[in-house]
């Protein structure tokens, strides 16, 4: 039966890596996307998530207690479903980076970029040489080493690179920041921005909101996907969304479902117990 199992292998590698290449050109062509966070490491729900229809998912490492090996499980299932996975590191640093990329993630969402400097030292990271300085090894990436060549091959090319601007440095620096062609999209971070420009958590800002029309616009002449977050998201906001000139959507996370489910129970018991 080895030769089944050589071309499963086979089947499953191609197929998570054309579903790879798809969102990459999806991407590129700003076209519409949606994607969830993934804040907890019970498996079942980024299963839930995966069966939901999500272009990608994004495992939130940076706000979370979500560990290396969690995340490692939190990617192979979001895969097993042909759902690409982006974690987001707490850090720039190549501790958490390296072990995500040898994970097998179809890309990397890296938190508060605010120069070129930074999105060069990224692609060393992130990419192979002759593009960046990432070492070669072999992990769950490079299917334990059955799929080193393919995956050396082909990673350069159909690797997902997405930033998040997150602070006023960033907004000022973003001509700068898209300059680079391995970037494919960008995440404003409205909460970092507001608490940037001394106005925390008001993202209603005449300044909050002019700092994120200047990375929409910005985007757009760089020809990179853009998007940002919706903590309660429904159907009027998220097309409010696209209507200010962002090509995907980042619908909130479990976290952010449980809090909400949570607090709307909490406020209907406090007032039947209040009923007289």
């Amino acid at each position: 039966f080895s030769w089944i199992t050589s071309s499963t292998c086979c089947y499953q590698e191609f197929y998570l890596e054309m579903k790879k290449i798809e969102l990459k050109k999806a991407l590129k062509s700003r076209s519409k996307l949606f994607g969830a966070w993934v804040s907890y490491a019970e498996p079942s729900i980024t299963e839930t998530f995966a069966m939901a229809g999500f272009d990608f998912l994004a495992i939130d490492m940076e706000h979370s207690s979500i560990t290396l090996p969690e995340a490692k499980n939190i990617i192979s299932i979001s895969q097993s479903y042909g759902i690409s996975c982006f974690p987001r590191p707490v850090s720039h640093s190549n501790d958490y980076i390296k072990p995500l990329l040898e994970f097998g993630s179809d890309g990397i969402l890296i938190q508060m970029v605010e120069d070129p400097e930074q999105v060069k030292n990224l692609i060393d990271l992130i990419k192979y040489p002759p593009i960046g300085k990432r070492s070669f090894g072999v992990n769950r990436a490079q299917g334990y080493g059955m799929n080193f060549d393919s995956y050396i091959k082909n990673w350069n090319e159909s690797s997902i690179f997405m930033v998040q601007i997150e602070s006023i440095k960033g907004v000022e620096n973003i001509d700068e920041i898209l300059s680079f062609d391995e970037i494919d999209g960008v995440m404003v971070g409205p909460y970092d921005i507001s608490g940037s420009l001394g106005v925390p958590g008001q993202l209603s800002h005449p300044d909050v909101i002019e700092a994120s029309k200047k990375v929409i616009d910005a985007c757009k002449r760089f020809g990179k996907s853009c998007g940002t977050q919706l903590n309660d998201p429904n159907y009027n906001s998220i097309s409010d969304l696209f209507d200010l000139g962002y090509n995907f959507a980042i619908l909130g996370s479990d976290l952010f479902v449980l809090w909400k489910w949570s607090d709307s129970m909490r406020n209907i018991m406090a007032e039947i117990r209040n009923k007289k």
